[in-house]
């Protein structure tokens, strides 16, 4: 049981997201469905992007018997299944119940969790983050409150090397080198240092202090950023309420260092590939789930950005790179796809000026240092943070090219053809394609 909260008004936020809604969260799940233009979507929760073998063959037959044959990764490290006949949610909660993918279906929207892919099996990072995603998810299907959390909300559990700590998660856990653990809340430049031992019971009670402001605000409240209340102020709350309950936390100035996902190839003790613009065949998924299941180790880890990590000893990863690379999936580290992206566009979305996906894939781009993120419209869907060219669709063909700074003055370019993208960049950022 959570401990009651301080009834101090807190301040407002100048830097609060105001947002206007007129309607509940409609983000897509496992049981509640979202109807695209090419079928229904099932949004897929995989906290810390960990699927067993059993669990990944689990998908691949809800997409091959229901859907349109693909998965989707997401950037959370989730799966989406396209292409469903919308009266077949009974038999895909069904099937997802199963393989235990469903522990909770009250709560399968909110098991929004983000974890270092290659956490316990590089020798990076300062602490092992698995203890932490399971005693996380577990708590969070357990608790009545996390019930009325939005499925945008997301939680980021960091090993130390800063990776999923760059990832804008509403609340952040981050390994020390001293065995603590800093715990942070939307964009707040201070943090909570907190024993590792009790990162779970603070993450929760973290949980309930957005909540509780979040159900005083006038406005739909889904973010942390979103709130009238400085993040700054709710990570004091946070320490009075935590400390007032026996948990040695202390005021810690924000770790800000991050660093990229894992790159293709063998990192450690795993194989890292990257899934071209998220999409993989079933082909593609046998592949892996077999190669997790030669390994010994029977697991394999989605990362937010778009790729699969297989733990497997060092010399059965260097094994395998050539057969994975047959089907299609990215084992050379050297690779620009790691830096191109793309929302779904057409046929999937009737917002969608372009087949984006198909663009992008005849366009790989070779900038160095800069990603490429296509959108199909001015909302663009799914793009990175940090910085990256918008190449973004326009009403009646065409798109628009545009690149912030490092990289670029902010100001767009047109493009008429996909395949001078690169000359194009050139022209943007002035540096040689």
């Amino acid at each position: 049981m959570l401990a009651a909260m301080s009834s101090a008004a807190p301040r407002s936020s100048p830097l609060a997201t105001a947002v206007a809604r007129d309607s509940g969260d409609a983000c897509p799940g496992a049981m509640r469905l979202h109807a695209a233009d090419d079928g229904a979507l099932a949004r897929v929760r995989i906290p810390g992007g960990v699927l067993a073998v059993d669990q990944a063959d689990a998908l691949a037959s809800a997409a091959r018997r229901l859907g349109d044959g693909e998965l989707h990764l997401t950037s959370r490290g989730n799966v989406q299944i396209r292409g469903l006949d919308g009266g077949c949610a009974g038999e895909l909660a069904a099937l997802l119940e199963a393989a235990g993918l469903l522990p909770a279906p009250s709560h399968e929207r909110v098991r929004n969790v983000v974890a270092s892919p290659l956490s316990g099996l590089d020798g990076r990072g300062f602490a092992d983050v698995r203890p932490w995603l399971t005693g996380l998810d577990a708590a969070l299907c357990a608790s009545d409150g996390a019930r009325e959390l939005s499925g945008r909300f997301l939680f980021a559990l960091d090993d130390g090397r800063g990776d999923v700590a760059g990832l804008g998660a509403d609340v952040t856990v981050r390994a020390t080198a001293s065995g603590a653990a800093l715990l942070s809340l939307g964009s707040s430049g201070t943090a909570l240092r907190v024993p590792a031992a009790d990162v779970v019971r603070s993450v929760l009670t973290a949980t309930e202090i957005f909540l509780t402001s979040a159900r005083s605000s006038a406005a739909r409240t889904w973010r942390v950023d979103e709130l009238p209340v400085s993040a700054d102020d709710l990570v004091r709350m946070l320490g009075t309420q935590l400390s007032g309950t026996g948990v040695d936390c202390t005021p810690a100035d924000q770790d800000t260092s991050t660093t990229d996902g894992p790159a293709p190839g063998v990192r450690g003790e795993a194989l890292s590939v990257h899934v071209p613009l998220g999409r993989l065949s079933l082909e593609q998924w046998r592949e892996l789930t077999r190669f997790a299941a030669e390994a010994g180790t029977g697991e394999l880890r989605l990362t937010p950005w778009r790729g699969v990590v297989v733990p497997a000893p060092r010399s059965a990863a260097a094994a395998a790179l050539a057969r994975l690379a047959a089907t299609g999936l990215v084992t050379d580290p050297a690779s620009a796809w790691p830096r191109v992206g793309a929302c779904i566009g057409r046929p999937g979305c009737a917002k969608s000026h372009a087949d984006v996906r198909v663009d992008a894939a005849r366009a790989p781009v070779a900038q160095a240092g800069l990603s490429l993120y296509w959108s199909g419209c001015e909302r663009r869907c799914g793009r990175p943070r940090g910085a990256h060219a918008d190449v973004v669709a326009v009403p009646g063909g065409g798109y628009r090219v545009s690149a912030d700074a490092p990289h670029g003055s902010g100001r767009s370019v047109p493009l008429d053809d996909p395949s001078r993208i690169t000359a194009v960049l050139a022209a943007l950022t002035g540096h040689p394609a």
